[in-house]
């Protein structure tokens, strides 16, 4: 005889003295508040998340040296791996494990952290990997070709192998096309100029070219050197997709070895500031970032080969840097030095599309630059202009 508790049967006292197995089986009912269906349980997957997390981090935490004092507080917030993310002793310990000279060998325990993570369903702890590509791009391929290089870098090709492999099958294979008008149009609003009709084109005969953004990838199990280039440069579209949720201290880690890959000791970076006047850009402002030149040119990187896939998204990035708003002031200036180095490198390479592309980037840099110039001038010759907030008036009315 059985008898029913909560939908579930349970054996009688008669049966509990032979051996029996019991099965259970579990329902899934409709209630959304029922803590077995997971599914349908928001709290539990993010505990689940949480706890992944923590586990990233205190398995992090035995290979780079952070101090109790510093990752408790991580691992224990209630987003860790956004709060590893934003950290900036966290971010300072990872740079400089990376940077030692022993880093990025096959054995190398950082390296198969951050590709186990990156591996990971995670959304914030791939963030926090790809906070890091820069970093690695940077140093993998200054010491490739460096001649004191280290004698295996096979560590920081699986972890850029991890992004490229990633991206070629989201791709499934295809190219990333983009559309360009065609310039034989003076506008839309104009008829073709072998068309003997005087009414404009409609939306359907406008038929606009087709370019290759990106050719298709190919699935890689190692990092040729021929196909070395392209691997870096997908890394570093990966780190541009989600660039807006970077640290300053990635963006300036990319600015820093675009300068060294493109040859920092070049005159002809300054071309455009002494030929082109055209706004009046202010020496003061020239001054601050010779400054920063110096500052960039004085990072671990080397000059290296650099085709035109590997500097375009090195030039998206840099104009990331170079004119999002939230951008702090550091970084601006970092990006003003490294696209000037970057179209230093253009011309010496003869590489059309590099050149105009760097100029763009040179001339919005110093007409933005030269309007904030006009604008503080404009404030500090006021003297009519208030130096701080003024307080509201409070009218009183009488009852």
């Amino acid at each position: 005889m059985e008898s029913q508790i909560n939908g579930v049967a349970s054996p009688s006292s008669a049966d509990l003295s032979s051996p029996t197995t019991i099965t259970t089986t579990t329902t899934t009912t409709a209630n959304p508040q029922n803590p077995i269906n997971r599914a349908t349980n928001p709290m539990q997957s993010w505990w689940e998340a949480v706890s992944r997390s923590r586990s990233r981090i205190h398995s992090l935490s035995s290979i780079v040296p952070f101090g109790d004092d510093a990752i408790a507080p991580l691992a224990d917030s209630d987003c860790p791996a956004r709060s590893l993310l934003g950290n900036p002793s966290a971010t300072s310990a990872l740079s400089s494990a990376l940077r030692l000279p022993s880093s990025g060998s096959g054995d190398d325990a950082l390296c198969q952290w951050i590709y186990e993570t990156y591996l990971s369903t995670d959304a914030d702890l791939r963030l926090v990997v790809l906070s890091f590509v820069p970093l690695i791009s940077g140093l993998y391929l200054s010491r490739v070709v460096s001649a004191a290089a280290s004698p295996s870098l096979a560590g920081f090709e699986s972890v850029l192998l991890a992004f490229y492999n990633a991206e070629a099958r989201s791709r499934s294979g295809k190219p990333v096309l983009v559309s360009v008008p065609d310039l034989s149009y003076p506008s839309l609003y104009h008829s073709p100029p072998s068309s003997k009709s005087s009414r404009p084109p409609s939306m359907n005969e406008w038929k606009p070219s087709i370019g290759v953004l990106s050719p298709p990838l190919e699935p890689q199990i190692g990092v040729k050197s021929t196909k070395r280039a392209c691997v870096v440069a997908v890394a570093l579209d990966c780190f541009y997709k989600k660039i807006s949720l970077m640290p300053a201290t990635s963006k300036l880690d990319l600015c820093e070895f675009a300068s060294a890959w493109a040859g920092q000791n070049c005159p002809c970076q300054t071309d455009l500031d002494e030929d082109d006047d055209e706004v009046g850009f202010v020496s003061k402002e020239m001054g601050k970032l010779r400054v920063c030149e110096e500052k960039c040119g004085s990072g671990s990187g080397s000059r290296i080969p650099f085709p035109w896939e590997l500097m375009q998204p090195v030039l998206r990035i840099l104009g990331h840097c170079l004119l999002a708003p939230l951008n702090p002031q550091e970084v601006r200036d970092a990006a003003s030095a490294a696209v000037r180095c970057m179209y230093a490198r253009a011309l010496h390479d003869l590489m059309p599309q590099a050149i105009l592309a760097a100029r763009s980037l040179i001339q919005l840099d110093r007409r933005a630059r030269s309007a904030s110039a006009i604008v503080l001038a404009n404030v500090s010759s006021n003297p009519n202009t208030p130096s701080k907030q003024r307080k509201p008036d409070v009218l009183l009315a009488s009852k």
